[in-house]
């Protein structure tokens, strides 16, 4: 990765990952860490989004999605995708998108 201060990455969690707040609590989660970007359901039963910020918050959010999630998700596996350092944030908050 290159020298920027901020670490963004693309996400999709496989699993039962729909119809248990696992949106609810990424956004919750990503907005404690002061992290940027978005998550979304999608039509083949997985979560995807983009999660951004320092470096150390994007690492926590990473190990939280691959293996906490949402009180009654069951995680299978999570696909990282388009990891890089960043000078600025794209996003302005975290938002569930619909």
């Amino acid at each position: 990765m290159s020298s920027g201060k901020f670490t963004s990455v693309e996400y999709e969690v496989f699993g039962r990952v729909q119809g248990v707040f696992f949106r609810k609590f990424t956004e919750e989660t990503a907005r404690e860490r002061r992290c940027v970007g978005w998550v979304a359901n999608t039509y083949h039963g997985t979560v995807r989004g983009v999660v951004q910020g320092r470096p150390s918050d994007v690492e926590y959010m990473k190990d939280w999605l691959e293996h906490t999630g949402s009180p009654m998700s069951q995680i299978h596996s999570v696909k990282f995708t388009n990891e890089k350092s960043v000078d600025r944030m794209e996003y302005s908050d975290f938002k569930i998108r619909h």
